[in-house]
């Protein structure tokens, strides 16, 4: 796929899989094994050519973003690759130049950097919460082209995805959560509390579009209500936006063990193993 992988055109429009039957797991697995298999050599490229890459990931509660950063960084090198999710701000960081704790966990030379919700929480639930004040978020839709072309003028690599899922899948994936206990810590009352402000938050998204959907830094918005495809439409876009060659190296070959020349070990005895439950 390295080097046929066409580029994403302007802002990758085209109509959701509306009417589409829901992937199969296999068809999915098989494909995404190739895709993950292509991240590993742009992963390679990118440490070789010392790109920064920096990638969001917004959108509404549930709408798929975990899942899909998942998929992407499963095979990679965390040392290239980190995940970044900034929780509530400190008190401290509430009286810092809003951006400023999004500067930091920028990439350097050879890393990219994903970014499960980022300095756009200041044009969703801050405004539509009102945990901002109206000049706060009016500064914000301001300032964010502004700062979004500094970073691109330093050399980073910028790409916004915008997860779009649909109220009754939403409202399916909360129930789903809410009967199962292992994912039930994945919602919060601020998740809920969404659901009362729906439409609050489509009018926000938006506004928020209106101001930074901009040539230069556009929103790929991703049909997300069949999660699978979502994942492998993310995967193979991404690929696409960043042309990269195969760096794969040749297969090692192990060398001998070393031999031992009468070394004793320490009884196994003193050791202590944990137990053999299984």
């Amino acid at each position: 796929m390295a080097g046929k992988v066409k580029k994403a055109k302007d802002k990758g429009r085209q109509a959701p899989n509306d009417g589409l039957d829901k992937l199969g797991k296999k068809a999915y697995l098989t494909e995404l094994e190739t895709l993950q298999l292509e991240l590993i050599k742009l992963q390679e490229w990118i440490r070789a050519q010392g790109l920064k890459v920096v990638i969001l990931f917004e959108g509404r509660d549930a709408a798929g973003k975990g899942g899909t950063i998942k998929r992407i960084t499963e095979s990679l090198n965390p040392r290239v690759c980190r995940v970044v999710a900034l929780g509530t701000p400190t008190e401290r960081e509430k009286t810092q130049w809003y951006f400023q704790r999004y500067v930091a966990p920028l990439p350097a030379a050879g890393e990219m950097v994903l970014l499960d919700r980022s300095w756009y929480n200041r044009a969703g639930v801050e405004h539509v919460m009102g945990f901002c004040t109206d000049e706060e978020y009016r500064e914000f839709l301001r300032s964010v082209p502004e700062f979004e072309a500094m970073l691109l003028r330093s050399g980073i690599i910028l790409v916004k995805y915008w997860f779009s899922v649909s109220d009754e899948e939403q409202e399916r994936r909360f129930q789903d959560r809410i009967a199962d206990p292992t994912k039930r810590w994945k919602l919060s009352p601020m998740d809920l509390e969404s659901r009362a402000k729906w439409v609050e938050y489509s009018k926000a998204k938006d506004e928020m579009f209106r101001h930074t959907d901009t040539e230069q830094s556009p929103w790929y918005v991703v049909a997300s209500d069949d999660k699978r495809r979502a994942r492998l439409n993310v995967i193979r876009h991404l690929l696409g936006l960043i042309p990269y060659e195969d760096l794969t190296p040749e297969p090692l070959a192990l060398p001998p063990r070393q031999h031992d020349a009468g070394y004793v070990r320490p009884p196994m005895a003193e050791q202590t193993f944990i137990p053999n439950v299984y």
